[in-house]
Order: C-alpha cells, then sequence, then structure tokens
C-alpha cells in the first residue's frame, strides 16, 4: 500500500498513501485503499491510546467517498471523537495534494486486555 506514518502526535496519526498501485480498474484511487488507510490511522490511534498490556480491535469502519483521484498521494488526518477506557472512536479525513476531501472514514476500537502470551 506504501502507507508512511506521521506519529509526531500519537492521539492524531498523520498518515500518506501513493495513489499509485492502488488503484481498480478505471485508474481511480481504490475506495479499499483509502479504507485501509483510515482503519490503519485508527488502528494505530487506538492501540496507543489502549496503552501498555492493552490491544484494540476493530469493531466498525464506514467510508463516505467524496471525489476520485487519478494520481499523486493521499493524505489521512485523524481526529479523536470518543476515547474511553473499553472504546475509543476517531474520524479519519482523506485529502489529495491539493488539500481537497476525498474520503470521510470513522472507525470504532474496542480496547481490551492483551491476551496471554
Amino acid at each position: 500500500m506504501g502507507i508512511e506514518l506521521d506519529l509526531s502526535d500519537p492521539a492524531r496519526p498523520v498518515g500518506t498513501m501513493p495513489v499509485a498501485g492502488n488503484t481498480q480498474p478505471y485508474g481511480l484511487l481504490h475506495g479499499g485503499a483509502s479504507v485501509v488507510l483510515a482503519e490503519t490511522l485508527g488502528s494505530v490511534a487506538a492501540a496507543l491510546a489502549a496503552g501498555p498490556g492493552r490491544v484494540a480491535v476493530g469493531v466498525d469502519i464506514n467510508a463516505t467517498h467524496h471525489r476520485a483521484v487519478r494520481g499523486g498521494a493521499v493524505t489521512g488526518r485523524t481526529e479523536p471523537l470518543h476515547v474511553g477506557r473499553t472504546t475509543a472512536s476517531y474520524e479519519v479525513v482523506i485529502t489529495d495534494e491539493t488539500g481537497r476531501r476525498v474520503c470521510t472514514s470513522r472507525i470504532t476500537c474496542q480496547l481490551r486486555d492483551a491476551p496471554p502470551r
């Protein structure tokens, strides 16, 4: 997928992904690739929020695709909506290189104790 993460603010991860290699047959960014980017960012944020000895498990994700992208890269920015003891929800806004919104996704993760090894 070619995702590059920026964790300078661990509560709000940012990720960049190239369009090339992540397209559907018409040459447009695949909607599933946008969801992969959103789930990666939301899951990383939730795992960091869960803390040591705990894990984040995805329970829901949705996405609204606003516009097509044919080239360049897209950037996802994560915003916490709710971070509690047992669940964490995030909005991930994906934009193209000109800052236009491409996709809006919401992800919710359950925060649990890590299983014994």
